[in-house]
């Protein structure tokens, strides 16, 4: 059995016992606060645990690196959903210690993706559709520098209004300790 048809057949049962009770909530988040995280598997329970937010509490975008790469994407299309339809007045972003994105290389991505089956005509379609697809598929230098970053263009955002509070944050995925970026050195923790 593949893990997908073990997965349906858990649903199944979760759905027949009525599991899903115990989570039942509405899409309003009751403290108000959407948290752009990374997706690193970590911080999954981690974050949430060590945060005292429980289901229903807040809207979590997960992507890798905590990043927002184009100020008109997925990402900022969901912050602001979230604040104009859902009611959310603060923002955390929240990136981590050890995060995979550091010092990602464009071309050895590429490389894996040849290895995959993945044609340099399908490569050349995205470049064609306008992509700088070496940028694109990079990571960050910096942690710190990301993250201040990512709440700088948040912050700045013609269509963010002024009352929403946008913070960021590191967050160790061994121990859930939070520390503003503000209060950290830049070459603190290996962020350099």
């Amino acid at each position: 059995m593949s893990l997908i048809e073990e997965i349906l057949k858990f649903n199944q049962n979760f759905v027949d016992n009525k599991q899903y009770e115990a989570f039942d909530t509405t899409r309003f988040p009751s403290k108000r606060v959407a948290v752009l995280s990374c997706m690193d598997t970590r911080l999954t329970e981690l974050l949430p645990a060590a945060l005292n937010f429980r289901n229903g509490d807040i809207k979590i975008i997960k992507n890798a690196g905590a990043m927002i790469t184009h100020p008109y994407g997925s990402v900022m299309r969901s912050l602001l959903v979230a604040i104009y339809e859902l009611g959310v007045n603060e923002i955390m972003v929240i990136g981590h210690y050890g995060c995979g994105m550091k010092g990602l290389d464009a071309c050895k991505l590429l490389q894996k993706m040849e290895e995959r089956g993945i044609t340099d005509d399908q490569i050349d379609s995205i470049k064609s559709d306008g992509v700088d697809i070496h940028k694109w598929l990079s990571g960050f230098d910096n942690l710190v520098v990301s993250v201040t970053e990512t709440v700088s263009l948040i912050q700045k955002h013609p269509l963010i209004p002024a009352d929403v509070h946008v913070c960021g944050f590191l967050i160790d995925p061994h121990t859930g300790k939070l520390d503003r970026v503000e209060d950290v050195d830049i070459c603190e923790k290996g962020t350099c």
